[in-house]
């Protein structure tokens, strides 16, 4: 029986004291006022806190339904190194994910599932679909890391011809000379890379600008120069005794190893850092010392193990290769013995504590800067650069960074330099609305724990093989089942609702809906803040509290009058030509 005719007649219209703006701009369509991009900012927090904007939701409701080729399609346009980035991206999306608020569990394991989307199925390159046609601009970009393969797939993508320019003998950067491969296969390198050179780009390899080519020659045979050099040049300790052998940077150690499968260090070794050089340069050096007779290998940092800036399950995966971390430790010298390294002395922290460590190889795992060296005239130093030419991508203009970071930034980049060959905005970014009749969830996702990650057994791991060994099918689908889908928006229409208690006591959270005696919007429509109440005769209305919602749907089936209505929210970029 359908109650809600009768229930109306019980209720009389209520007077509104209170401003009924809607969370956003219209009820659908593409809107671009600054409260529906202040929604998404605010609702949608992996998204947000993704540096590249990956719709997130949008590709985990796309594993959840078993459509893996989809959610791998989601990525390439987003971030562009899905099943790189599966692996070592160091995963804010994570850090901010709704599933991971006090009382709700763990967060998805979003950066998994990102893998499980190249893992499944095995697919031939993906070649995305050029936005304008051929501008006849041409740029060039110096550096084939994920921020100038970034950069160049974009520029491609928007018409202009680009080049590449490689020192090293194939492309990649960081991915193939500073990313163990026990943590990122190099087919899996060469595979993402294939999709991005297959467009139409060529990579120059083996050629260092500034030596092999002079950058003034570049300046003036292109449109536009991208520098995406990285951050190569080592920051290293300047302590006594800093010129005794032994002592290397990291970033040069794992180099060395990543080409060669080798490394030159000793049977004592310390690695100085707490970020994810060091990290990597333990477990390189774990695998290559496993078999020396009185080997011994520890990690120490200045700061606290809350602070260290590495991968979630880094320092669980460091444990479990029993190599010892030890905080709190701030170097003041190396230890000379005979002409020869033999160790470094520390201030413990806090304390008026000194010891000492004994070593005879030290791996520096400090930090990095760009290499300005080869940069001649008229250029000069990048800080105080004339030629508007010129632009800086990634790390090489923001320092040392994470791989999604260099991403985000190089495409921010490359929509500067389209504006600049162009002379309008080619790119444009507004929020769709659309009608929604279901999330597509059911309660019981909210109660699947997050999925372990299968890993190669201890005794079973080398420099070659890789660690995590990535979600099966049915694993991948049930993680990504588990995501609230936070795209979606559950309102209440103020001029439906009748100020029943139905949906207050379906809630699951104690703060997902509210009584309210006002609520206060800035001039722009954006919700800055609210005066609860917990009793009814001083409630002005009934509100959902959106950053508390958890997209169950139980309001919407519990509303009698059917005030309460359900929209998907999706933030688009996309070329002029196509946007209403």
């Amino acid at each position: 029986m359908d109650f809600s005719g009768q229930i109306k007649k019980l209720f009389k219209p209520v007077e509104r004291t209170h401003s009924a703006s809607a969370e956003l701009s219209a009820k659908a369509g593409h809107c671009k006022e600054p409260k529906d991009f202040a929604w998404m900012e605010t609702n949608v927090p992996c998204q947000k806190a993704c540096p590249a904007g990956t719709d997130v939701p949008a590709y985990l409701t796309a594993i959840a339904t078993g459509d893996f080729e989809e959610a791998y399609r989601i990525n390439l346009r987003d971030n562009i190194f899905p099943a790189v980035l599966g692996r070592v991206c160091s995963r804010p999306c994570e850090a901010a994910c709704r599933h991971g608020y006090d009382g709700l569990g763990d967060p998805v394991a979003i950066c998994f599932s990102k893998r499980s989307a190249a893992d499944f199925p095995q697919q031939d390159p993906i070649l995305l679909e050029p936005w304008f046609p051929e501008s006849g601009k041409r740029v060039a970009v110096v550096g084939s890391g994920v921020a100038g393969l970034a950069a160049a797939r974009n520029l491609t993508l928007l018409g202009h011809k680009v080049t590449v320019y490689e020192k090293h003998h194939s492309p990649g950067g960081m991915l193939n000379q500073g990313i163990p491969e026990f943590r990122l296969p190099r087919e899996i390198i060469h595979r993402e890379i294939k999709q991005i050179t297959a467009l139409g780009i060529e990579v120059v390899c083996g050629t260092a600008i500034g030596k092999d080519l002079p950058l003034t020659q570049l300046l003036d045979g292109n449109d536009a120069v991208i520098m995406a050099a990285g951050t190569l040049k080592p920051n290293l300790l300047n302590l006594p005794g800093s010129d005794l052998p032994g002592i290397r940077h990291g970033l040069d150690f794992l180099l060395e190893v990543n080409e060669t499968g080798t490394g030159g260090i000793g049977e004592r070794v310390i690695v100085i850092g707490g970020g994810f050089t060091a990290m990597d340069c333990a477990r390189t050096a774990r695998r290559l010392g496993a078999q020396t007779a009185q080997w011994d290998l520890k990690v120490l940092y200045r700061r606290s193990k809350e602070v260290m800036r590495v991968t979630p399950g880094e320092l669980e995966e460091l444990d479990a290769e029993g190599i010892p971390l030890e905080c709190h430790a701030t170097p003041l010298a190396y230890i000379e013995k005979e002409g020869k390294l033999a160790g470094m002395r520390f201030h413990r922290t806090g304390t008026h504590e000194e010891f000492e460590v004994p070593a005879d190889t030290v791996l520096l795992a400090t930090g990095q800067f760009p290499d300005l060296s080869w940069m001649e005239e008229p250029t000069g130093n990048p800080n105080n650069v004339e030629h508007n030419k010129l632009f800086m991508a990634g790390d090489f203009a923001q320092g040392a960074s994470s791989l999604i970071d260099a991403i985000a930034h190089a495409k921010q980049v490359v929509e500067e330099i389209d504006l600049f060959l162009m002379g309008e905005q080619r790119l444009i970014h507004h929020v769709q609305i659309e009608d929604a009749a279901t999330v597509g969830r059911t309660r019981a996702m909210d109660r699947i724990p997050r999925q372990a990650m299968p890993s190669r057994p201890l005794a079973e791991r080398s420099l070659q093989g890789e660690v995590e060994q990535g979600f099966d099918r049915p694993d991948a689908i049930e993680e990504a089942k588990r995501c609230y889908r936070c795209h979606y928006k559950f309102e209440i229409d103020q001029d439906k609702c009748i100020k029943c208690d139905w949906c207050l006591k379906a809630k699951p959270r104690p703060e997902c809906i509210l009584m309210l005696k006002e609520i206060t919007h800035d001039q722009e429509g954006r919700v800055v803040s609210w005066e609860a109440t917990d009793y009814v005769r001083e409630m002005n209305l009934i509100w959902i509290n959106q950053d508390e919602c958890i997209r169950c749907g139980e309001c919407l089936k519990a509303c009698p009058v059917d005030a309460i209505n359900l929209q998907k929210v999706s933030l688009i970029h996309e070329p002029t030509m196509n946007a209403d």
